[in-house]
């Protein structure tokens, strides 16, 4: 089916991949005005950051009751309920507001997130399509455009509090594209039969290799502000290019991989993206310049655009169809281990070892996707 036809299926998911990804891309490009404004070295903000999984996995933990109490309105609630969350960072005027901003930052997130990839894996089933890649292009255009707004902003001379505000606006809005008259998540609630409720090993194999998507992505989307800047010398225009040009070759790679989905072996796409991803962090880490820099952060878009997306479709797939929106949720529970925590990891080895070695580290983890993605799908539906 033609991208025409399924912009409409995939609407809600779609404004909130799109809604997530502008508030992140927003808040990767004004990182170093965030750092200047709270007057802090790279190993302390990862430090303020770690409330942000904590909450995060506190409210994945919450999403499958949450999604089944609410129904059709549990998704379009949780898109505007981090859009306003997204807002309060710029707003700490002292240090100790700042990680608490980041708690409602990281509850939202890991709310909205469980709820939109278990609704897309819930349509892809309804309507025998594949719609993860497409949603989650939606992600990388949103961030993209969250992160080039912002640098124009910053060189505007903005403040934190109005650049992140003015994206919460945006992010607001389209949260109202996210309400559907038959919205609701089955299989979201346990089942009172124990052994139909079990979800084996899919969901962790499978959140293991988006664990290592997203901790590459954060590589590229929090530090990489911070490397052109610092490392390389370049101006906060174009410390935001960086997240940015990574964000649109993610975009437009996704839409190439909605495509192409379902005609290539999962396992060699999950393999030859993971090579190519470590591949664009190496250059990445080496770069002399913030045009070489550039360059790595394309090749990585390029390589860890199909990583997520194909490791949620392939545990849609295997999971049992009465467990698949649990297992899709207990992956994305496990892959954000990765989002969430990346940033207060990655600036632990930035600090002691420099911003180079972040990417070395993302590089290095990569090499183990290959392993799990012929574990995953060895793994019969439970």
């Amino acid at each position: 089916m033609r991208l025409p036809h399924l912009i409409p299926i995939a609407r809600a998911p779609l404004a909130a991949f799109a809604a997530m990804g502008v508030l992140w891309g927003s808040f990767a490009a004004a990182l170093p005005d965030l750092k200047t404004m709270l007057d802090v070295n790279e190993t302390r903000l990862g430090l303020l950051l770690f409330t942000t999984p904590l909450a995060a996995v506190l409210a994945m933990l919450a999403a499958p009751a949450v999604g089944a109490r609410l129904g059709r309105v549990a998704l379009p609630l949780a898109t505007l309920a981090m859009a306003v969350a997204f807002a309060l960072p710029g707003q700490a005027v002292a240090l100790w507001m700042f990680p608490l901003a980041m708690l409602c930052c990281g509850a939202a997130t890991g709310l909205t997130d469980v709820l939109m990839n278990a609704r897309v894996a819930a349509l892809e089933n309804r309507h025998a399509l594949h719609l993860m890649n497409l949603c989650h292009a939606a992600y990388s255009f949103g961030y993209a455009a969250g992160a080039a707004g912002t640098g124009l902003m910053r060189d505007a001379a903005w403040s934190p509090g109005w650049v992140l505000g003015s994206m919460a606006a945006v992010a607001a809005c389209l949260a109202l594209l996210t309400p559907e008259r038959d919205g609701a998540i089955d299989g979201l609630a346990r089942p009172k039969d124990r052994k139909a409720g079990r979800l084996g090993l899919v969901p962790v194999i499978g959140g293991g290799m988006v664990l290592i998507a997203f901790l590459t992505e954060n590589a590229a989307e929090n530090w990489s502000a911070l490397h052109i800047e610092k490392t390389l010398g370049g101006s906060p225009g174009h410390g935001a290019m960086g997240p940015a040009l990574m964000a649109l070759t993610m975009g437009a790679a996704r839409l190439v991989g909605q495509r192409i989905a379902g005609r290539i072996n999962p396992v060699w796409l999950l393999t030859g993206g993971a090579a190519v991803s470590a591949t664009g962090a190496l250059i990445a880490a080496g770069a002399v310049s913030p045009v070489m820099a550039y360059a790595g952060f394309v090749v990585m878009g390029i390589g860890s655009s199909v990583i997520s997306p194909t490791a949620f479709s392939l545990v849609g797939q295997r999971a049992a169809p009465e467990a698949r929106a649990r297992a899709v949720a207990r992956a994305t529970l496990l892959g954000y281990f990765g989002y969430f925590f990346g940033p207060p990891l990655l600036g632990f080895v930035a600090g002691h070892l420099g911003l180079r070695m972040a990417f070395v580290f993302a590089a290095a983890m990569l090499m183990a996707v290959p392993l799990l993605a012929r574990l995953l799908n060895g793994n019969r539906r439970g």
